[in-house]
């Protein structure tokens, strides 16, 4: 059975060469967003996270509201493994897809084919499997022949059409997402939302981060209030 269960999950950041007085440390908290302590050690942290729990089960579609700095990418990277908690239980029944950074691991100087390998190999697919899947790709980014080309040369259009087609090649059974995607020119804008609202309709578990109440009323049955890393309303 798909589940994502958070037990007073709280996730902590270590601000080094700093101390509770300094100037840094005020500019530091108020850009973050997250509370300012000193853990046993004396050493400044920043708290992400505060305690969260949460269990999501199959069929939910979740959206994280709050602002800037309220811990929702944290908990969303705790929940895609990115973070480990420094707190609390994290138990996660299900294949997570995360769609927070389509470009990570992307290598500037490696051809868009080589690129399909690395990015294909940091959301675990098979090589060979994927090795298959690549006249599909290149198809559906439209890319032609630039796919033999650096990923340098690419327009920044060009970059997020091959990495999207790349991580959603699979359907998840838990998808987590920051905010809707947008990807391409109007063509591809068109096949790409087709695409990602078959995964999210197909998808177990939804978790989307957003600034947006009407994307939240729209696709999510839930809906999560963070602030300074705390869950308010639930």
């Amino acid at each position: 059975m798909t589940q994502i269960i958070l037990d007073q999950v709280s996730v902590e950041f270590p601000i080094y060469n700093a101390t509770g007085r300094s100037l840094k440390v005020q500019l530091m908290q108020s850009a973050t967003g997250g509370r300012m302590n000193a853990n046993r050690q004396g050493r400044v942290v920043v708290q992400a996270l505060r305690e969260v729990s949460l269990t999501l089960r199959e069929g939910d579609r979740l959206g994280l509201v709050g602002h800037n700095g309220a811990g929702k990418s944290t908990l969303l990277r705790v929940i895609s493994g990115i973070y480990e908690p420094t707190g609390g239980r994290l138990d996660v029944a299900g294949k997570v897809t995360s769609l927070i950074d389509l470009s990570l691991g992307m290598d500037a100087e490696a051809t868009g084919i080589e690129n399909i390998y690395l990015r294909g190999a940091l959301l675990g697919f098979d090589r060979r499997w994927l090795t298959g899947k690549i006249s599909e790709i290149v198809d559906f980014a439209g890319l032609g022949d630039f796919i033999r080309m650096p990923f340098r040369t690419y327009s920044t259009g060009m970059q997020m059409r091959l990495a999207f087609s790349i991580a959603t090649l699979v359907q998840p059974e838990i998808l987590v997402m920051d905010e809707w995607l947008n990807v391409g020119d109007a063509d591809f804008k068109e096949k790409a939302e087709r695409r990602l609202n078959e995964i999210v309709d197909k998808s177990s578990i939804l978790v989307i981060a957003t600034h947006s109440p009407e994307l939240v009323a729209q696709v999510c049955n839930r809906r999560v209030r963070l602030d300074h890393g705390a869950l308010l309303d639930d």
